[in-house]
């Protein structure tokens, strides 16, 4: 399995619009961070986490030739403001399947409701097929069982996935013990840690890092990072030796 960190940045991305912020001054190309989004692959499949306003730059980027479909993770926009540039790949492969908790996908009906207009379509409307994700109701991707997480962004509910010995969460604050046994004897752990301060609806670092003794996967690599966790080399100098800052267009292989 194939992992690339299409994006690893928070809402705002790094650097910030208008930011005097040293971090988003910073020359070095791993504090430059796009909205958070993960490229999975295996065999001759290929998905998409999350679709956020940066996706078309993401896909340029990464040379990403093929997607199967895209799974979301909740529905704030820089996780899904991209949904329109799928078009490309709906010329070349036709339909999008997408995957999401049923509140999201109500929520893209009604943010791109010409994606879903069923008549009088605009003929370069992109298009998709939806399937709903619920908790604890295991599915299947390109012949991998897909374990949905369920987990609290401050109230809202947000969905992380595990594949095989990979799980990827994100914009995580709390996550009930039935969910964190989902997450045992993991290989790699992707897992959002904001900044240092607390926040109300986000892991700081201490609180990722306390996740990860609890969960203790082999590896973990920290995502959704804001300006205010510093800059890249100097926190990862500070991590555990099992735990890396992921940064834009880092590939690993499971």
């Amino acid at each position: 399995m194939n992992i690339y960190f299409l994006g690893t940045g928070t809402s705002q991305g790094i650097p910030i619009i208008g930011s005097t912020h040293p971090v988003c001054k910073s020359a070095d190309p791993k504090d430059k961070r796009l909205r958070v989004s993960l490229w999975v692959s295996w065999g001759e499949y290929s998905y998409v986490i999350d679709c956020g306003p940066d996706f078309r730059q993401q896909m340029l980027a990464s040379d990403c030739q093929k997607v199967d479909g895209i799974l979301f993770t909740h529905e704030h926009a820089d996780h899904t403001a991209g949904l329109d540039d799928i078009r490309p790949f709906n010329f070349k492969q036709g339909e999008m399947p997408i995957y999401a908790h049923q509140r999201v996908i109500q929520n893209l009906k009604k943010r791109f409701d010409y994606v879903f207009e069923t008549e009088n379509r605009y003929p370069g409307a992109p298009s998709v097929k939806t399937f709903e994700i619920q908790n604890n109701k295991v599915f299947e991707l390109g012949g991998k069982q897909v374990i949905p997480i369920d987990v609290l962004h401050g109230d809202l509910q947000v969905f992380g996935f595990r594949i095989d010995d990979f799980a990827y969460l994100t914009d995580v604050k709390t996550v009930a013990f039935e969910e964190t046994e989902k997450l045992k004897n993991l290989e790699v752990l992707v897992l959002n840690a904001l900044r240092i301060e607390p926040h109300s609806t986000h892991f700081n670092l201490q609180e990722a890092l306390d996740f990860i003794a609890l969960v203790q996967p082999k590896k973990t690599y920290l995502t959704h990072i804001s300006h205010l966790l510093g800059f890249h080399e100097e926190v990862q100098n500070q991590l555990p030796e099992n735990v890396f800052l992921a940064y834009d267009n880092l590939m690993i292989t499971l």
